[in-house]
């Protein structure tokens, strides 16, 4: 006998453009992160408790599957992160951060 089932990977594209895992908010680069920093997939699906342990070995395997594909959309998305990261900072410096809201805590009282 053969099996003939076609099974999807529960991955989508929000409306931003981030493939999320499943029905849930956690994204590809977190599971793909976790699974290099050597977690297994049981770990994963512990961890993130939204994710069943099946979405997990999907994720995992498509990763593996299309692994240059992964890793080219999952440095556009450190790139992207660091260039708002960047923008905001030139926006709101970060400098003195602490002590501002130290002292918005201080005025509170």
């Amino acid at each position: 006998m053969i099996l003939t089932t076609v099974e999807q990977i529960p991955l989508r594209v929000d409306s931003d453009g981030v493939i999320r895992v499943g029905k849930t908010r956690v994204t590809i680069d977190t599971v793909v992160q976790a699974f290099e920093e050597g977690a297994t997939a049981e770990e994963i699906a512990q961890q993130y408790s939204s994710l069943t342990l099946a979405e997990v070995y999907s994720t995992i395997a498509y990763y593996r599957r299309r692994e240059p594909e992964v890793k080219e959309y999952l440095r556009q998305r450190r790139h992207l992160a660091q260039a708002i990261r960047k923008e905001n900072e030139s926006r709101f410096s970060p400098q003195g951060v602490r002590e501002r809201l130290l002292a918005r805590r201080v005025d509170k009282r």
